[in-house]
């Protein structure tokens, strides 16, 4: 099963703006370049880059009643088409160098609340928050790479 990157999005430091990008560099020291939460803090450190389904998105938009840009959800990349693993331990590919291992569900924090009414509700079951990663393999992603599970 394979899906698409759709967005690409970081933060300089801690409640910054995302910034949407098309292209990013990915390290195994820095996650996404750009992106505060990359360096590794801790090993290991289970919440390097972040991931967020579309469709999870979108559903918890009509739950809520509001049109919000996924980036407001503070995750690092949207996927398309594309069931993320719901177990740590399985190791995605985007585009031809990157490999992230999932390492727990992204749970939603109460600063959804302040976009929307119940949003924290709506992005937590069945990991509809996202899922959190750290990298195993760095090089470049770019919106429209193909994303799917890495066999071993």
């Amino acid at each position: 099963m394979t899906g698409t990157l759709l967005g690409i999005a970081r933060h300089a430091r801690s409640r910054a703006p995302m910034q949407l990008v098309d292209r990013v560099e990915v390290s195994v020291d820095g996650g996404i370049h750009g992106d505060f939460r990359g360096a590794m803090r801790g090993k290991p450190y289970k919440r390097q880059v972040t991931l967020m389904e579309r469709g999870d998105w979108v559903a918890a938009m009509a739950e809520v009643g509001h049109t919000i840009g996924w980036q407001e959800r503070r995750a690092n990349l949207l996927v398309d088409g594309f069931d993320l693993p719901q177990a740590p331990g399985v190791r995605l590919r985007i585009g031809g160098d990157v490999v992230l291992e999932v390492t727990r569900e992204c749970d939603p924090c109460d600063r959804m609340e302040a976009l929307a009414a119940g949003l924290r509700a709506a992005l937590t079951p069945d990991w509809r928050g996202g899922a959190c990663a750290m990298v195993v393999e760095g090089g470049w992603i770019a919106a429209g790479d193909e994303i799917r599970i890495e066999e071993s």
